[in-house]
């Protein structure tokens, strides 16, 4: 591999790593990644219900951790089901065990 690629390499891996370290900033989004990890899928008054926080802020913070890609929706009629993205997850860890 040629200089020039792993440094491409590289720096997509960092961009990568930066932005999921940016959806994992904050209290609540660690939260709710750890009540998915013991469910298979739920839906999100369920996860609203675990946590002291309103519905539009446990929305916003879905949203972000959905966009770093560590969260899947899928929609259920009226409601929408979340699940880890456990590939992404896996992801992250390599990314981490690079760094270190």
């Amino acid at each position: 591999m040629a200089i020039a690629e792993a440094a491409t390499e590289d720096t997509l891996d960092i961009e990568e790593l930066a932005e999921l370290c940016r959806a994992l900033g904050h209290p609540a989004r660690i939260r709710i990644l750890q009540f998915l990890e013991k469910m298979d899928k739920c839906i999100c008054g369920t996860i609203v219900d675990s946590l002291p926080l309103a519905q539009s802020t446990v929305s916003q913070h879905l949203k972000q951790l959905k966009t770093a890609g560590l969260v899947k929706g899928e929609i259920e009629g009226p409601r929408t089901c979340y699940c880890l993205d456990r590939e992404r997850l896996d992801q992250f860890k390599q990314f981490i065990a690079n760094l270190l």
